[in-house]
């Protein structure tokens, strides 16, 4: 018998539980699905959220010719088997043959090029999942001819529903006497991951051989008992580890941090993926109140691309010993933050003209860069000009923090703006 997970697996988006953002009434990909017009996309999400899923309700629809890869055993060969045999149906068919590739992100740079040509020429549809950030897994030439959706861990009411449409419309389970009197373990042993509640179901149901079934959390409990050292790197825990090292570095705990560290050395987390993690962190946590901490996380990603493991584990320990126990700030994150909410509500405002490069004589004498001052031809190599839009002049992004390396640059901003810092 098909496990649960399996068989419980949606046919149609009527069916399928979640990402109403992007699968609800006249969300995007349900107008694209409806529409018959599929353009090449990667769903970027957690697992067990509905990417394969829907690749295979789309091709459903469709009725297209379904083709998939698994990114973990296949190369560039299968991949042009696949192409080859695509372009040969696709003069039979109404819409383009799909391609599905799970765990794209795990494609080299020469198995994702083989991609290109085919899905420029309209060869194939691909459809792409992930797990990880595609801007640092996916080549740029693939990620821009391709639309990006980002998928979301279930929420509570999605999970109940799962769990709900599990016992009444699967065959086996209705013969069941189940009654679930709590769900809070179920829930939470799942994280937002639609298989794994299915496979904790099932595996509960299964352990009990009497006619009646109850689940509650003591029963749930004692049919999971974990190994404390398990590490699902492309699972759950994943997620959960890498937070648990992120949030010991901002809060200043080397010891946490470390040992968050070691659990990914040991569960075999991609080293690449710890130092990014460092970086995003320097850049996030610490920001000028030690600009020298994103030298450092630098430093450490280069140095762990050049030796891999186990050495790596060295460097990447030195960077988060040296991030946890820097001063933090996150006011450039802040700054960024708060600029991008006012460019969303202003939209494109018109860049005044003494900003304006004038490259010709036409932009010359449209005044483009007249009044222009340039800061190096005055004392202390600074003058007083707007640097903003109109309508924004008194806008303010950048607030220093409580920390010495800010009040400095807070101080030098004062005495040459005055009111403004």
């Amino acid at each position: 018998m098909e496990p649960l997970a399996e068989r419980m697996r949606p046919r149609t988006l009527d069916d399928y539980i979640g990402q109403q953002h992007l699968v609800g009434e006249g969300a995007i990909l349900r107008q694209m699905i409806e529409s018959e017009r599929v353009s090449s996309f990667i769903l970027w999400g957690p697992p067990g959220v509905g990417k394969t899923t829907l690749a295979y309700i789309i091709a459903n629809r469709l009725e297209s010719p379904f083709y998939t890869l698994s990114a973990v055993t296949s190369g560039v060969k299968d991949v042009r088997d696949v192409i080859d045999k695509a372009q040969k149906n696709r003069l039979f068919t109404k819409n383009n043959p799909i391609l599905f590739i799970d765990e794209i992100h795990r494609f080299n740079k020469s198995q994702q090029d083989s991609l290109l040509g085919a899905v420029e020429r309209g060869i194939i549809t691909l459809i792409g999942a992930t797990t990880e950030n595609p801007s640092f897994e996916i080549i740029r030439p693939l990620l821009s001819r391709c639309q990006l959706y980002v998928l979301k861990s279930l929420e509570k009411d999605d999970l109940l529903a799962l769990l709900d449409r599990a016992l009444t419309k699967d065959t086996y389970l209705r013969q069941r006497d189940i009654e679930v009197r709590e769900t809070e373990a179920l829930l939470r042993y799942s994280g937002g991951d639609a298989r794994k509640l299915l496979n904790v179901l099932e595996l509960v149901v299964e352990a009990e051989t009497g006619d009646k079934v109850v689940i509650d959390n003591a029963t749930v409990n004692l049919r999971l008992q974990q190994n404390p050292l398990a590490y699902d790197k492309d699972g759950e825990m994943h997620y959960d580890i890498i937070s648990a090292f992120i949030k010991s570095i901002r809060g200043s705990d080397p010891d946490g941090a470390l040992y968050w560290l070691a659990r990914m050395i040991e569960g075999g987390e991609q080293p690449e993926f710890i130092a990014r993690r460092l970086v995003i962190s320097a850049s996030e946590d610490i920001g000028l109140a030690n600009p020298n901490a994103l030298l450092i996380a630098n430093a450490a990603f280069d140095a762990v691309m050049k030796i891999g493991w186990p050495e790596g584990r060295i460097p990447l320990a030195e960077a988060t010993v040296y991030l946890a126990s820097s001063p933090k700030s996150n006011s450039a994150y802040m700054g960024i933050g708060a600029a991008l909410e006012e460019v969303q509500r202003s939209g494109n405002l018109s860049v005044p003209l003494h900003l304006r490069n004038a490259p010709t004589k036409l932009m010359k004498d449209l005044g483009y860069s007249e009044g222009y001052k340039y800061a190096h031809d005055y004392e202390g190599h600074f003058v007083l000009q707007q640097f903003l839009p109109d309508g924004l002049t008194s806008a303010s992004f950048w607030h220093p923090q409580d920390n010495p390396a800010e009040a400095r640059l807070a101080d030098r901003l004062h005495a040459l703006w005055k009111d403004r810092y």
